[in-house]
């Protein structure tokens, strides 16, 4: 049980703050990959397309930003695999 403490601690714990972080508000490129998402889906053709490219894009910066300066190892890990999401998505066609 106690290592289970150990390791949770470890992996949400900010290092700065010391404070267990999961999430954070506001975070500007999620809420713009919130937005742009909802935008996509609920219109058609050009206006559509694009707001789905910068939905990914949004969530490119977010993930990158998380991995780059993520406050704890949950956080980071968490845009490396949002990251390597994004490509898989993105190789697959």
């Amino acid at each position: 049980m106690r290592e289970i403490a150990r390791v949770s601690d470890w992996l949400f714990r900010d290092r700065a703050t010391g404070k267990i972080v999961i999430g954070q508000f506001p975070n500007i490129p999620l809420i713009g990959w919130l937005v742009a998402t909802v935008l996509a889906a609920v219109t058609s053709g050009q206006v559509s397309t694009v707001a789905g490219y910068a939905a990914t894009i949004a969530l490119v910066v977010w993930a990158g930003d998380e991995l780059m300066r993520g406050v704890n190892p949950f956080r980071r890990m968490l845009g490396a695999m949002v990251l390597a999401w994004v490509l898989a998505s993105f190789l697959r066609g």
